[in-house]
This record gives C-alpha cells, sequence and structure tokens, in this order.
C-alpha cells in the first residue's frame, strides 16, 4: 500500500502528509488553498485537482477536513473521492466529526467495495510536524491492521477504540474534557492573581492538589503563559469539537451541565474576536474581562 491519497492539507494535515512521504510513500494531495498544495509540490507530494483526483489510483486515501459535511462533500459528492476509488481500497478519515457522519459515509463505502477507519488525532500541529500524534482509532480490527504503516508515520501514540466512530467518539469526548478543563483552570488563574498571589506561588501549589492538570502542566506555560496565542489548535475548532460531543451526549441521553458552560466560554471567545487564535486563547478572555495579566517570569 505505497500510493497515499490526501485531501486536506492545511494546519495539521500538511504536516502530517509530509511525514507520510518521508517514509517513501507517493502522496497525492488536494486542498482548496493553492499555498497549501504548492508547499506539498515542494515537499515531494503530486497535487491532484479534485477530490475524486486524488484518489484514482491509491491504496488509501486520507481526509483531515473540518467538519463531517466538509468530509461528506469530499467523498461522496459530485467529482467526490468515491467515483475515483477502486474496490479494495480503504479510506481513513482523521478529521474530528460527529460518528454518524462517519457510519453513514462508511456504509455508503462499503456497498462499493471500499473499507473505512476513523483515526481523528490528539495533541497540536507541533506533534503532527514531529509526527508524535495520538492515534484515536475505530472500524474493522482487519482494516485498521492493514492500514497501520501508514498510521504509524503520522503519531507515536496508537489507541483502538472499536467499530467505526468510536474513534469519533473517544475524540469528541476527550476534547469535551479538556475544553472544560481549560475554562475552569483559566478562571482559576484569573481570580488568583487579581486577589494578590503570584502565579508561581499558585502553580506550586497546585501541583501537589488534586487541581493539578495537563492544561497547567503542559499546555499553558507553552502558550498563554507564555504570552503565545500563536495556533496549536484553534478556538472556533475548540469550538466545533465541543459542540459535536454536546450533541453526542444529548443524543446518548447524557446530562452536560458543566461541559455546556463551558461551551458558552467558547463561543464568547470567538465572538470576542479569538477565534482564530489558540484555543488557550480563553485565558485572555477572562484576564480581558477581570483587569489583569496571567503570566510566568520570562
Amino acid at each position: 500500500m505505497k500510493n497515499i491519497g490526501f485531501i486536506g492539507l492545511g494546519t495539521m494535515g500538511g504536516p502530517m502528509a509530509q511525514n507520510i512521504l518521508r517514509k517513501g510513500y507517493s502522496v497525492k494531495g488536494f486542498d482548496l488553498s493553492p499555498d497549501a498544495l504548492e508547499r506539498h509540490r515542494e515537499a515531494g507530494g503530486t497535487t491532484a485537482g479534485s477530490p475524486k483526483e486524488a484518489a484514482e489510483g491509491v491504496d488509501v486515501l486520507i481526509t483531515m477536513l473540518p467538519d463531517g459535511p466538509d468530509v461528506e462533500r469530499a467523498i461522496l459528492g459530485e467529482n467526490g473521492a468515491i467515483h475515483g476509488l477502486e474496490s479494495g481500497s480503504v479510506v481513513i478519515d482523521m478529521s474530528t466529526i460527529d460518528p454518524s457522519y462517519t457510519q453513514r459515509i462508511g456504509k455508503v463505502l462499503a456497498e462499493r467495495g471500499i473499507a473505512m477507519v476513523d483515526s481523528p488525532v490528539g495533541k497540536t500541529a507541533d506533534h503532527a510536524i514531529a509526527g508524535t500524534l495520538t492515534l484515536i482509532v475505530g472500524g474493522d480490527r482487519k482494516d485498521v491492521d492493514q492500514v497501520r504503516p501508514v498510521l504509524d508515520c503520522m503519531g507515536t501514540d496508537f489507541f483502538y477504540c472499536g467499530k467505526l466512530g468510536m474513534g469519533e467518539a473517544m475524540k469528541l469526548a476527550n476534547n469535551f474534557l479538556a475544553n472544560t478543563i481549560l475554562s475552569a483552570t483559566s478562571e482559576a488563574l484569573v481570580m488568583g492573581v487579581k486577589a494578590g498571589l503570584s502565579l508561581e506561588t499558585m502553580m506550586a501549589v497546585m501541583r501537589t492538589t488534586m487541581a493539578w492538570n495537563n492544561q497547567l502542566g503542559i499546555s499553558l506555560p507553552k502558550k498563554a503563559l507564555a504570552d503565545d496565542f500563536s495556533l496549536g489548535f484553534m478556538v472556533r475548532l475548540a469550538e466545533k469539537d465541543h459542540r459535536l460531543a454536546i450533541q453526542m451526549a444529548k443524543s446518548l441521553g447524557v446530562e452536560t451541565p458543566v461541559g455546556t458552560a463551558a461551551f458558552d466560554v467558547l463561543k464568547q471567545a470567538s465572538g470576542n474576536g479569538l477565534a482564530g487564535l489558540d484555543v488557550s486563547a480563553v485565558l485572555r478572555l477572562r484576564e480581558e474581562q477581570a483587569g489583569v495579566k496571567v503570566r510566568l517570569a520570562q
């Protein structure tokens, strides 16, 4: 399985495709952005003019797109990948979307003898560049095993979650919790600084208690607390993922009062001009409202 198609060469998808290229695969890419296509060509890949063309003659087709309708359109739409894929090929959707889209698309593909695996990813754009993403995988086990060498080009932490769509379900639950922790952590830090505590004191104490989390230990010190809001994971995408998680919970009869409050925070951040910044900009939202700035000493 040496011929790969890749649809979606953006902040995450571009580096992921390049890591597949570095492992000796042929990668034919498609994106709506001419700049993204040019970067792919410069990295040694070939380019296609449509999803259908990207799918022609490939063993594995990967999609890395913003939302379910985008994936459905790229695969099943007019001039979509389904019109170029051959029986026996495998589609890996690495987008973060509603599991119902994944399962519906997978059913249509299966009718044509095309397998589907879902593998949304965890971590950030830096990990996409390094090839150390977390791979959160669903699908028939034999199909997953078949494409495992391709997946391993992009990530180092592999988790098989079950049938098709379970990778998506796991990713939504994960991001739901991460976003909620981020919101609560930001409120606590701003509250403490506003009260007169130093950030260093707060983090030293919290490191010894049940308040400690990876937002405090890893994410925030690298980003917001260092005054860096450049992209790792965009606010508007975090908002999208959180919305999908709440929808999934509602369909399952699970109430989410705390997570719904965190979703309101993400919507507020987007509405305050922070949509295109890293999700850690939720801290900036709280800072601006409180009139303080929370930063580690440089």
